[in-house]
């Protein structure tokens, strides 16, 4: 099996519904691009405007406040071919997903941010016992609105079933409300059991809520799982459906993973709700996937961050109008040596704030930096970043699966690795299967997990959540997660530094000249 089941399953699902709908979407583009060459062609005057814009297209990519990582393969498109180029680009490349769509989001986050904390008190702490981590949480509260929380509590959990295990209990401990936001859902084994407390829950009058990403979930399930949900009282949105015809937004998914209950615990970390997460089917060997459990004050962040896509996705439904009955909880107060900032990143702004936390953490490492994630696709800033930080003598080391999922992806991961070893970056492959967790540590203080992969895609095309946590036993407990995974992973950076690896190939090359567009 070369595909994830993430792109497959047994149930019914929605499969047939997406190659209809890829199939008509590429018939529109292709009849647009046939319509502008015989126009290019034909007619004079639209040929001139039509290079006008594609230099003028090209010069606004170079004036963009992007990584030229980004910017580069789309501008040599462009000129390379200039019709079907500039089509595309217009459609998928400015990721603008329509100026409508950005403006209710903006107008949601006006609604919801102010309600959170501001978190100075933390800060300043924070900044008396460690200003590096200090000043991440900073850009965090300035650039995405989330705050730091001094004395909530972090559980890690080095495999996803435990965390599933730990979640399953405290949705039988819910009193208020249950949110639930997934990028994928099964409708198989582990959802089963969730949907029986869930239904439970609903029967005791609780407000419970289900969110999923459409594209992530349409192997596994198709549109009458919502009617089913609803049958039982369990009310269901799904982010950004997949149809037919040209959609600007299609290109962005909803990639975060979030447990709510009462406000006052949460969970995040890489694994969906498939049973593939949970070792109850393994096509790509061991699967390994981490997770967090939050409890307290901190948990308003994941709450704010669940409101925002439930109310912003469509504006045909109808919006919470007291947000304040999920953010006005009793929260639980745990040890004061524990720092943690759940946060959030968006396609809709221009701040790409997954990928600068880990530039962050690598940025202020002194002993070490380590970062495991199941896909390698990085800017040049990233690469120059982590480079930089093996040559200042900081162990950075990044982990990435010894089985892939997706084996084009796979061979574009192994494309960057030469650049890093090369500057004394090392790099493990995790044998016993398919490692897609997403997570950093650092020098035994701080540390991140979450569902924001190291590519393009989670950098700047997904809506993504992770959480940073300092101070605390969580950071050793993924620590020592780290170093069990190091045992059971083969080391290749010699054979990327002096070995063939260290030459890319011809397909390499092409695979990562477009990754970005991919």
């Amino acid at each position: 099996m070369n595909e994830t089941l993430e792109t497959k399953s047994a149930v019914k699902n929605g499969v047939s519904r997406m190659v209809f709908a890829i199939i008509s979407i590429l018939i529109e583009v292709g009849i647009i691009i046939l319509l502008n060459y015989y126009l290019f062609e034909k007619w004079l005057l639209f040929s001139a405007v039509f290079r006008i814009i594609g230099v003028m297209s090209v010069l606004y990519l170079y004036g963009r406040n992007y990584s030229s990582s980004l910017k580069m393969p789309w501008m040599m498109l462009i000129m390379a071919v200039p019709v079907a180029g500039l089509v595309f680009y217009l459609l998928a490349g400015l990721n603008s997903s329509t100026h409508k769509m950005r403006k209710r989001y903006e107008d949601i986050d006006k609604l919801l941010l102010p309600k959170l904390p501001e978190g100075n008190d933390a800060q300043n702490k924070l900044q008396e016992a460690n200003p590096y981590i200090a000043n991440i949480t900073h850009y965090l509260k300035k650039y995405s609105g989330y705050p730091v929380y001094h004395g909530s509590k972090i559980t890690y959990y080095d495999d996803a079933l435990k965390g599933l295990k730990a979640q399953k209990e405290a949705l039988k401990s819910a009193k208020h409300f249950i949110f639930m936001e997934y990028h994928a859902i099964e409708d198989g084994t582990a959802w089963n059991e969730l949907e029986t407390i869930l239904e439970m829950k609903v029967k005791e009058g609780l407000d419970v809520r289900v969110f999923y990403d459409d594209m992530g979930s349409i192997g596994f399930i198709n549109t009458d799982f919502v009617k089913k949900l609803e049958n039982k009282g369990i009310a269901c949105r799904v982010f950004n459906p997949f149809a037919p015809g040209l959609n600007l937004f299609l290109n962005n998914r909803d990639h975060r993973k979030i447990t709510v209950i009462d406000g006052d615990v949460g969970f995040t970390g890489g694994y969906n709700l498939a049973d593939e997460y949970f070792h109850l089917r393994e096509p790509f060997g061991f699967w390994k996937d981490t997770g967090i459990k939050i409890e307290g004050e901190a948990v308003k962040n994941l709450t704010v961050t669940f409101l925002e896509m439930w109310n912003a996705v469509n504006e045909n439904d109808t919006d919470d109008r007291d947000y304040d009955r999920f953010l006005n909880c009793e929260f639980k107060s745990f040890s004061d040596e524990d720092f943690a900032v759940p946060y959030a990143d968006s396609p809709m702004d221009d701040e790409q704030v997954g990928e600068e936390v880990y530039i962050s953490i690598a940025e202020g490492a002194k002993d070490y930096a380590w970062f495991v994630t199941p896909y390698l696709i990085i800017t040049d800033e990233m690469i120059h970043t982590l480079s930089l930080a093996a040559k200042r003598g900081v162990d950075v080391r990044i982990i990435t699966p010894g089985i892939p999922d997706k084996k084009i992806v796979y061979s574009v991961t192994r494309s960057y690795y030469s650049a890093l070893v090369k500057n004394g970056v090392r790099i493990f492959e995790y044998t016993p299967g398919f490692c897609h967790c997403k997570m950093s540590v650092s020098d035994d203080v701080i540390a991140t997990c979450g569902t924001i992969n190291m590519d393009y895609r989670s950098f700047y095309h997904h809506f993504e959540n992770g959480c940073l946590y300092a101070d605390c036993k969580a950071v050793i407990d993924t620590k020592k997660d780290f170093e069990e995974m190091f045992k059971v992973s083969t080391e290749v950076t010699e054979y990327y530094r002096t070995g063939q690896g260290a030459f890319l190939k011809f397909g390499q090359l092409i695979l990562r000249l477009f990754a970005p567009l991919m």
